[in-house]
């Protein structure tokens, strides 16, 4: 690939003030990923953000013992376990 003359120099001088200099591959994906998500031609890439319950919000040993939840609670802990899923109404 071949950039113009303002476009290597501009390239050169962003990569020469980093503290670490990304590849011109680099800078040229993350421009093109923007452009493109911009223009709708590229879904947003959107990282996973977890955030830690409340205290007291649910069961304390969940993760290590679900199936015990799951037989001894029966339809309750289904319900209770069970995401919550809002369905939107058609006109």
């Amino acid at each position: 690939m071949t950039l113009p003359d303002d476009l290597a120099e501009a390239v050169e001088n962003y990569q020469q003030t980093q503290e670490a200099p990304p590849s011109l591959t680099t800078v040229v994906q993350t421009a093109l990923r923007q452009y493109l998500s911009e223009r709708g031609f590229l879904r947003v890439r959107r990282t996973l953000t977890i955030e830690p319950a409340n205290k007291g919000s649910g069961l304390r040993d969940i993760s290590q013992r679900h199936d015990h939840y799951l037989v001894v609670m029966g339809d309750t802990a289904r319900t209770r376990l069970r995401p919550k899923v809002r369905r939107g109404r058609t006109k």
